[in-house]
């Protein structure tokens, strides 16, 4: 993963005094859209858990002396058609979308990780058994299975939507930690490992997976943005989060007929989606360039 010129740096640095861990958070720094998107998550976090304690309404009252009016002082977002507060609703939209999006970026890379280790570590049976399952998965039409389940998790806990995202995420992942597994199990530690009788569960906790930290950590990044969209497009058609809690999917979903009209039920929840995953994916690139800043040439290039 890791090429002779980076290998040269990081070499450099730590003789210098300098971990990788400072080196790769140097690059990062040095990408201001990666410091920008990043400072854009921090605030858009506050505001989603912090922002209902400045606000007298909560994302389940209603206001009945305000019906579709638009933004003011008493409402800073507007209210909805039976009184609303837009405000309330879009915060506790963003604060579920915030979450399912990382819960289900953290699944998904956990899960790829397990089964890309063990598929690539162990060989023979297991790793066709594994591969035949992930290649399964990888057939099956994952937004439209979670959208026929869908009414079976109705009125239950929202965290069977987020298994149920996080268990069609994590294929393309798995199979990218087979092959760095393949290659990782031949080093020289590794074998020292194995014959000195460490368990392969210790192996692959402390040898191999480490090693891949870079790849999992700009995986689970970059999922969470498509984890938000995926999310955000299931409850837009009802397969998602469901009423009386609301998602940035369910808001937009609301305020899509009152668009022109009323624009504020639409704006809101709209631009706060476009603003987290455009800020998600840019820090994702960061850290990509950070780890790794070969992988900025070819797009550089194209």
């Amino acid at each position: 993963m890791i090429d002779i010129e980076e290998a040269a740096a990081v070499d450099s640095a730590e003789g210098a005094g300098i971990g990788r861990g400072r080196l790769v958070l140097r690059r990062f720094l040095r990408r201001r859209l990666a410091v920008g998107g990043l400072v854009v998550l921090v605030l858009l976090f506050a505001l989603a858990f912090l922002g209902p304690y400045i606000s007298r309404w909560d994302y389940r009252s209603h206001d009945f002396d305000a019906f579709l009016q638009p933004p003011s002082w008493s409402h800073w977002f507007g209210t909805s058609q039976i009184g609303e507060d837009v405000y309330a609703q879009t915060l506790r939209g963003l604060q579920k979308s915030l979450i399912i999006g990382l819960l289900t970026a953290l699944f998904s890379t956990g899960i790829a990780a397990v089964v890309g280790a063990c598929a690539g570590y162990f060989g023979g049976w297991a790793d066709r058994v594994l591969m035949w399952f992930v290649d399964l998965l990888l057939v099956l039409p994952g937004f439209l299975i979670i959208a026929i389940l869908s009414p079976t998790f109705r009125g239950r806990t929202w965290l069977l939507f987020v298994l149920l995202l996080a268990g069609f995420s994590w294929m393309i992942t798995a199979r990218v930690v087979r092959g760095l597994s393949l290659s990782l199990r031949e080093r020289e530690f590794v074998q020292a490992a194995r014959f000195m009788g460490v368990p392969p569960a210790v192996i692959i906790a402390r040898h191999l997976l480490p090693n891949m930290s870079s790849l999992l950590i700009i995986d689970a990044t970059i999922n969470v943005g498509g984890a938000i969209l995926a999310e955000t497009g299931l409850s837009y058609f009802g397969f998602g989060v469901q009423p009386p809690d609301v998602s940035l999917g369910t808001l937009i979903a609301d305020g899509t007929h009152s668009a022109l009209t009323f624009p504020w039920l639409f704006l809101f929840a709209g631009g706060l989606l476009i603003l987290t995953v455009l800020a998600v994916s840019v820090v994702g690139d960061g850290l990509r360039d950070a780890f790794d800043p070969n992988a900025a040439a070819p797009r550089g290039q194209a």
